[in-house]
């Protein structure tokens, strides 16, 4: 009884003590950024609130209860489920609420002639929009380490939960129409003939429980010459370090047009880890970190699989263009708000936030497909919309400063 209350007086002692640093560096900061960040943190919080039950009920509640009715999910998994996916429409709330919270704020001060009140003593309005961008900074990197460290995970554990609360078979390591190709040096009868290319395409139905199912290999390693290798199942054999195929066949064409068949119980055959490891790899680019991602490019760029490779070039960008969303609305959002003799009430500022939400999300989309589709280099095609929305910014920050 004396170590918890020993542990209780400990824990106390801890929280005065925080609670007094975060006392003695709130107080190092400008009253007037103190005064407008407090203004804004309560239209922040409700947004955050508002936009997050709105795309939750939109994106898995009613499909949970859908589960619930139809396929007898229990109601302890399913609010599992909700909780575990809440950071993932989070990561998507917080530059939305960015933009409400600082149009709301500043356009609120702006109709009681408070910003005015402030230019007569000299204030500019870039320094009165000062705390907004801090404030939206902070949102910034703290929208980054939840989608890199915490959405990961949480979409991976609810997967997890609602396919074993099905009653469905699951497994982390599991995958389905698995291709891999292998680039490398295409051998000929003769030396002068041999040249590089595509020597290996391989395809697997399903990947569960570490085996390969439904397989084909298509072998174009020697001029002239193809192999189809066919097998229900194939197991990579770490000893032999080559993939073990199980009940299959071989169909070989030679140079002739002449076709062979064999088959065969068991078969091993040279091609590395990569089917495997491509098997691994989550199909969402949001379920991966930016560490994992950059592997799975790495890993695409390996297997000759190009577009894939281009498509998770883009998707590591937006990683980071992503948060930065987060200063893209509050730059506009203040800059809007800041403007003299403007007055916006809370259902006029979710209309207007809502729609330039729209806007700004389908201008990325927009990129990111041409940056996938390789018409614009991916590091181009992931920042153009952040650059774009920066200047609109600017601009409507410059009308505002009029």
């Amino acid at each position: 009884m004396t170590h918890v209350s020993n542990f209780l007086e400990q824990l106390f002692s801890l929280r005065e003590s925080m609670l007094k640093w975060i006392k003695r560096k709130w107080k190092l900061i400008p009253l007037l950024d103190r005064w407008l960040l407090v203004e804004m943190i309560g239209p922040l919080l409700f947004a955050i609130a508002a936009f997050t039950v709105v795309s939750l009920s939109v994106g898995v509640m009613f499909e949970l209860v859908r589960k619930i009715v139809e396929s007898g999910l229990p109601f302890y998994s399913a609010l599992k489920v909700l909780i575990l996916r809440l950071p993932g429409f989070l990561v998507v709330s917080f530059p939305m609420a960015i933009l409400m919270a600082t149009l709301l704020s500043y356009s609120r001060l702006s109709a009681n002639s408070e910003l005015k009140a402030l230019r007569s003593v000299g204030v500019t309005t870039s320094r009165m929009i000062a705390p907004a961008l801090i404030l939206a900074l902070l949102m910034t990197v703290l929208t980054f380490l939840f989608n890199d460290i915490i959405v990961p995970t949480s979409n991976r554990s609810a997967d997890i939960t609602l396919q074993s609360a099905l009653g469905r078979a699951i497994s982390t390591e599991k995958g389905n129409n698995i291709i891999f190709s292998r680039f490398g040096r295409i051998s000929g009868p003769n030396p002068e003939d041999e040249d590089k290319g595509l020597t290996q395409l391989f395809y697997a139905k399903r990947f569960r429980k570490n085996a390969m199912n439904e397989v084909t290999v298509l072998d174009f390693s020697r001029l002239n010459f193809t192999q189809m290798l066919v097998a229900k199942k194939a197991i990579w054999n770490q000893k032999e370090t080559k993939w073990e195929f199980l009940d299959g066949k071989i169909l070989t064409l030679s140079e002739d047009g002449s076709t062979t068949t064999v088959e065969f119980n068991r078969y091993l055959y040279p091609l590395g880890t990569g089917p495997t490891r491509i098997a691994k790899l989550p199909k969402d680019a949001n379920d991966m970190t930016v560490l994992e991602a950059v592997r799975a490019q790495k890993l695409y760029e390996e297997a000759g699989n190009l577009k894939e490779a281009r498509r998770m070039k883009v998707r590591i960008q937006e990683k980071f263009t992503l948060p930065m969303a987060c200063l893209v609305f509050g730059l506009i959002g203040s800059s809007l708000g800041a403007k003299p003799n403007t007055r916006t009430s809370t259902s006029q500022g979710f209309g207007i936030s809502v729609v330039l939400i729209l806007l700004y999300y389908v201008l990325s989309f927009s990129f990111s497909s041409l940056g996938v589709k390789g018409t614009l280099f991916p590091i181009v095609a992931a920042w153009s919309p952040v650059f774009i929305s920066m200047f609109t910014g600017g601009l409507l920050l410059r009308n505002a400063s009029r």
